[in-house]
């Protein structure tokens, strides 16, 4: 195996950034770490169809609801394990600058799990609707930002830990298959 010097320079900034975010725990770190680990995940994962995609997401919907209203489980270990498995947002931001440290949390299955629909849905367009504009794909993105809003609004509203996925799921099923109702596209979706 060879290694060109830009490979041992990234190597070696690699293991400084690791180091750094062993010893400060910072947010940024934990959040750069988090996307990276969420793109990967999406990546590698698929689904095979969307009713595999529906269960999927229906399963995790209550499991979702009962791990965090029904117990106090996910909200323990979500504050407790110091390990890049949330994205962490800081509520005082603007007082405290990068130096914050009360903070909101999405964990990283909040991210993978819809989004690993959602690339569903764009291999769904590319291949019934290879010309077309990739609508489904569209939509349900539209669908899981409009889904993180509404989960942040809850989140500031009850002061509360929330489920994302109660607000995420309806949101990432309900718009595409609205739309595939109206246009027709409801049987080769599902």
């Amino acid at each position: 195996m060879e290694f060109t010097w830009s490979d041992i320079l990234v190597l070696l900034l690699s293991i400084v950034i690791g180091i750094w975010h062993l010893i400060t725990k910072h947010w940024i770190l934990n959040n750069a770490f988090g996307l990276a680990f969420s793109l990967n995940a999406v990546e590698m994962v698929s689904l095979n169809n969307v009713k595999a995609g529906f269960i999927l997401l229906g399963g995790l919907f209550i499991y979702d609801i009962f791990w965090v209203f029904g117990t106090d489980v996910m909200v323990t270990v979500a504050k407790s394990l110091e390990a890049p498995i949330k994205l962490m947002f800081p509520m005082d931001l603007l007082e405290k600058g990068i130096f914050a440290g009360n903070f909101s949390m999405l964990g990283l299955g909040d991210i993978v799990i819809p989004g690993i629909f959602i690339a569903l849905l764009c291999r769904f367009d590319q291949r019934e609707f290879p010309r077309r504009f990739k609508l489904y794909f569209h939509l349900c993105f539209v669908a899981y930002i409009i889904g993180l809003v509404v989960t942040v609004m809850a989140l500031h509203m009850y002061n509360a830990a929330q489920p994302a996925l109660l607000y995420l799921v309806p949101a990432c099923l309900g718009l595409p298959c609205g739309v595939a109702l109206i246009k027709g596209d409801l049987p080769a979706l599902l």
